[in-house]
């Protein structure tokens, strides 16, 4: 076994992470990546791990809503910084880097507004949450859905609908949406989903991500260490 591979292996036991693994060691992501990911005992620390940065993040979330002023614009500072050490971990993985595409082509762009992703198409509904939960550690009571239908379609068939192809359940969806115009028959089997996380401080962790992800994915330097 080379010697790095044995170093990382023993810190990898210690419960750091493959970030700060690379810290110290200055071994690709995607090595450390190929040495345990498939191992299961690493596989625990990365479950103990994501839960414990899943916890500290709702906090975050939580608290935000409450900052104003001068405290708003130095936690916005903390979210892009965050941000760009997220992306160093993630900007190998499949599913992030196809959430944060995606979003980027889809989702609400404001900075105003939470994080809002409208589509009719269901399995991209479905990935795009798969997005949140698992490669942004969004905890599923955070994610809200809304649908706009049309007056002949039943709204609680609907909602079960994209409660189901989702995974979001039936009590995070708010009050649906008629919509009103001159046809008031369906064009849409399903309605509309809108899929939303009701925080300014994602949102300016996503929005930081779409400026520099692209920049990562266009930089042939990226590939050397895959």
């Amino acid at each position: 076994m080379r010697k790095d591979k044995e170093k990382a292996t023993e810190l990898r036991k210690q419960g750091l992470s493959y970030r700060q693994i690379r810290a110290r060691l200055k071994i690709p992501l995607g090595t450390i990546s190929d040495w345990f990911g498939k191992i299961d005992w690493s596989a625990d620390i990365a479950k103990r791990l994501a839960k414990e940065s899943q916890v500290i993040h709702s906090m975050r979330m939580t608290d935000l809503n409450k900052v104003r002023g001068a405290h708003l614009k130095r936690a916005y500072e903390s979210a892009r910084r965050e941000a760009a050490e997220d992306l160093n971990v993630l900007k190998y993985n499949p599913l992030f880097i196809a959430g944060v595409m995606l979003y980027w082509g889809e989702g609400g762009k404001n900075p105003k507004d939470g994080v809002k992703f409208v589509n009719t198409d269901a399995q991209m509904i479905t990935f795009y949450v798969d997005f949140l939960v698992r490669a942004c550690r969004i905890p599923m009571d955070r994610i809200k859905a809304h649908i706009l239908i049309y007056p002949d379609l039943q709204e609680n068939i609907c909602r079960s609908y994209w409660s189901k192809v989702s995974g979001i359940p039936i009590g995070n969806f708010t009050k649906s949406t008629l919509i009103q115009g001159r046809h008031k028959t369906r064009r849409l089997n399903w309605g509309i989903c809108t899929v939303t996380v009701s925080s300014y401080y994602f949102k300016q962790k996503i929005l930081e991500w779409i400026k520099l992800l692209p920049q990562e994915l266009m930089n042939e330097a990226y590939y050397a260490n895959m």
